[in-house]
């Protein structure tokens, strides 16, 4: 992983460069998920908020009300409607980029996953990494599990 990490939208209009290391990467495998990615699940990475910065482009947002009633701000292209990233009015200091977006995706490696009671039934969710069946209650242990994951030999 080398800093700043840069993504794009799939027309590359929008760009954006998370300059500190993220906090976790996971799997969400909630509903929702499913539908913002048209897939059985999306991966999701937890960055601080004033790490990230658009670099070209303008984003628009779209605000939506999650199951738990809480309100996320959705960043996404305007032009090819890809989301970047959201951002939870809960908790201000973290934003939830969609790592998928990233110029490189090769160091990425989720260590949890999260609403696995929507998992798709195929999907075997790993026994050996930090796993919810709905939304933790916060991300201590995710994060905990990204730190050892990156502090242990390669």
């Amino acid at each position: 992983m080398q800093l700043p990490l840069t993504g794009a939208c799939q027309c590359r209009n929008v760009r954006y460069e998370i300059r500190r290391e993220p906090l976790t990467v996971y799997v969400c495998h909630c509903t929702e998920c499913q539908r913002q990615s048209a897939s059985a699940f999306s991966l999701s990475m937890i960055v601080l908020r004033e790490a990230v910065a658009v670099v070209a482009g303008e984003p628009k947002e779209w605000q939506r009300r999650t199951d738990s009633g809480r309100m996320v701000s959705c960043v996404l292209c305007g032009d090819c409607g890809v989301r970047l990233y959201h951002n939870p009015q809960g908790n201000r200091a973290i934003t939830i980029v969609k790592p998928g977006t990233l110029d490189d995706t090769t160091w990425l490696r989720p260590v949890g996953h999260i609403w696995t009671r929507s998992a798709q039934r195929w999907f075997d969710i790993p026994a050996d990494t930090v796993n919810y069946d709905v939304q933790p209650p916060d991300f201590s242990r995710l994060i905990e599990a990204w730190s050892a994951q990156r502090q242990a030999p390669h």
